[in-house]
């Protein structure tokens, strides 16, 4: 494997979500259980080693692509399982940073409306006021 540019590694490890990348200071409302702490540093480190699986996989298929070309046999198989074991670890980042954003800012989704965010708890949109939960028949539930 040739060695990856490390622009290209801090670019996806700090600019993942368009930003510059979390910081390890927590916010007050984290710190009131015992295991918080720990369990966000286990997130974080997780998350940079999927930034880092993510972006040798990317880095990766781009020279198996590339030498493929050169050779003018391009292997179709090869290349779809290599894209799929991409997917598969963005995925898990994807998911990670998802739960890491949710317990360092406090929400939980955003509304469809007007896409405002939300806590766990809220039944309607702070800033729109339509409900954020659908409503479902009893009949429509379970059978």
């Amino acid at each position: 494997m040739r060695a990856m540019p490390t622009k290209l590694l801090d670019a996806v490890r700090g600019r993942r979500a368009g930003g510059p990348a979390a910081s390890t200071t927590l916010p007050p409302w984290a710190a009131d259980g015992p295991g918080n702490d720990a369990r966000l540093v286990d997130l974080e480190r997780r998350r940079d080693q999927l930034a880092t699986r993510v972006a040798e996989l990317q880095w990766d298929l781009g020279g198996l692509v590339y030498e493929m070309a050169v050779r003018d046999r391009i292997a179709v198989d090869v290349l779809v399982h290599r894209a799929a074991a991409l997917q598969v670890a963005d995925a898990e980042l994807s998911e990670v940073e998802r739960i890491l954003h949710t317990e360092q800012t406090g929400t939980a989704g955003a509304c469809a409306t007007c896409g405002a965010p939300h806590s766990s708890g809220a039944v309607f949109c702070w800033q729109c006021g339509q409900p954020l939960l659908a409503h479902v028949e009893s009949h429509a539930i379970g059978g």
